[in-house]
Order: C-alpha cells, then structure tokens, then sequence
C-alpha cells in the first residue's frame, strides 16, 4: 500500500489513540506528572494529527472562485489553534510538577509507567518510518510538520522512562516533577515555533534567503533580458508562490518575449516543481517606481 499524505494522517490519528489510552491508564495507576505531561502530549497529538488530517485534505482542494490561491493558509490557522492548546496544556503540567514538588509526593508503580514508555516508543518509531515514506512520494509539509512532532516525542517517552527510574527505582526524590516542568518547557517552546512558523505564512513572509538566491541563479542561467526586478515569494500550506518583473530589450517583440518567459518558467519548475509562477516585462530602461530600491533594485546582480 503507498503511503500518501492522507494514508499517513490517519496512521498518525490511529498511534495518538492508542498512545493516548495507554498512557491515560499509566498516569491514572503511577500518579507521575511525567506520565502525566507524557499523556497531554499525547492528546495534543491527536489533535495536531487530525488537524493535519483536515489541513491536507483541505490544502488538497483546488482554487475555487472564493479562494483563488488556493487553501493553503487552512494549515497555518490549525497551527495557532494548536498553539493555545499546547500553551494550555504546558501551564496545567507545570503547576501539578510544582504543587508535587511541595507534597513531596512519589510516583507509584513506576513498572506501569515504564512498559507503557517502551511500547510508545516502538508505536512512534513504526509510525514515523511510515510518515518517511509519504514525504519521500509526496513531499507533504504538513506530514513532515506532524513527523517531526513525533520524531520529539521519543525523547519525551524517554524521559519519563529516566523519571521513574531514577525517583522510584533510585529513590532520587524529586525527579519525576522537575521532569514534568521540563517537558512543559519543551512544550511551550515547541509552541513557540509552531507560532512563529504559522504566523509568517499568514503574513506572507519572504523565502528563507538561501532559497531565494536559488531561485535568482535559477533564472540568470536563462538568457534574453536584462535584469529581475520586484522579486515578491510567499508560501501558502505546501504551496509556494513567487513574482517578479524583467526587463527585456525595447526593441523585442511580444512574441520573442514570450518565449523567454516560456523558457524562465520552464527552468523555474524545473528547479522549483510545483511552484506558481508570475513574470510581468517591462521594456528596458523602465522604471515603475522609481526611488524605492526594494521594488527596482537587480535582484541579478547578487546571483
């Protein structure tokens, strides 16, 4: 069976329920705040993974005549919604670690809280080969997002291993809550990149530089015009968009300039597959907005 993105959403659902169960029981009979911040972590996977279900079946659909770039931006919206949930989540780990610290209160039966670890490790491990495979066929961001998420989580399980063992095997008092808060700054700084992430798709940021560069190279090895100009990219869901102006010789035609934007676009997504390409000409020598270097300045002459 191929693993596609929507393939691999549900496997992702299906682990964060079973997880999720297992770990609700281990909490409930140790009483460990790891376990227990294990759990949250759990129950915000199964919500980031059906969220990452509706985002690639929503980011899916075609552009329609309300949304004509599509329905990218669906996937950055889930990720605030999952923020407040993950900053929630964290705050409610952190006070339950500090009011055990003051208790003094010890975790029980750590054996619980131990197997039910190790079987959550081999789930994410089975389950993140499998997410492997769906990006390498589809090159999903959403199912890369959601793996990584995963891949963080075998840490997680193994530091609740470490917790139990060293508190109640060792006798180290202590160790499961500063655990705990541990993991809760795990989380609220995971959150605080998810945040970061989300917001600049939704603010139209610019391409990291090193791709932007890429892509100007890219172009500069198609001849025929004269310099790139007004160089704008946005990336919407898994989606990427770019736009730009060039300047070609007064003295060509409309159709010798269409060839070189045949032949720039051909080029483009090649290097680029997938991405939405927009070229206006200009006739060298124009300035459309003259004084301002961000919309006129030779993008060509840093390639």
């Amino acid at each position: 069976m191929s693993a596609t993105p929507t393939r691999a959403a549900i496997a992702s659902v299906c682990a964060a329920l079973l997880l999720g169960g297992l770990k609700a029981y281990a909490a409930w009979t140790t009483g460990s705040v790891a376990m227990l911040a294990s759990l949250s972590d759990s129950v915000l996977d199964l919500i980031a993974s059906l969220v990452t279900l509706a985002g690639v079946r929503i980011a899916a659909q075609p552009a329609d005549a309300n949304h004509r770039f599509g329905h990218g931006k669906a996937e950055a919206l889930a990720a605030l919604f999952q923020v407040v949930l993950i900053s929630a989540s964290a705050a409610f780990i952190a006070v339950r670690a500090i009011e055990r610290l003051a208790s003094g209160e010890v975790a029980a039966d750590p054996e619980a809280g131990i197997i039910v670890s190790v079987i959550a490790i081999g789930v994410t491990l089975l389950l993140t080969a499998y997410q492997a495979r769906a990006i390498a066929a589809s090159g999903s961001i959403a199912i890369r997002t959601d793996r990584l998420h995963y891949q963080s989580d075998l840490l997680l399980n193994s530091g609740v291993i470490a917790a139990l063992v060293l508190e109640s095997v060792l006798h180290l008092r202590g160790a499961d809550p500063v655990f705990g808060i541990g993991i809760a700054l795990w989380l609220l700084w995971g959150a605080w990149h998810a945040a970061s992430d989300a917001i600049g798709q939704l603010m139209d940021r610019e391409w990291p530089e090193e791709k932007r560069r890429a892509f100007i190279a890219c172009a500069a090895a198609i001849p025929g015009f004269e310099s790139l100009h007004d160089l704008r990219t946005r990336t919407s869901g898994s989606q990427d968009f770019a736009q730009f102006h060039i300047h070609v010789p007064a003295s060509m035609s409309v159709a010798q300039a269409h060839d070189v934007i045949e032949a720039l676009e051909a080029r483009l997504e090649a290097e680029f597959p997938g991405t939405e390409i927009l070229i206006h000409v200009d006739p060298e020598g124009q300035v459309d907005r003259p004084g301002e270097p961000l919309r006129e300045a030779n993008e060509l002459g840093g390639a």
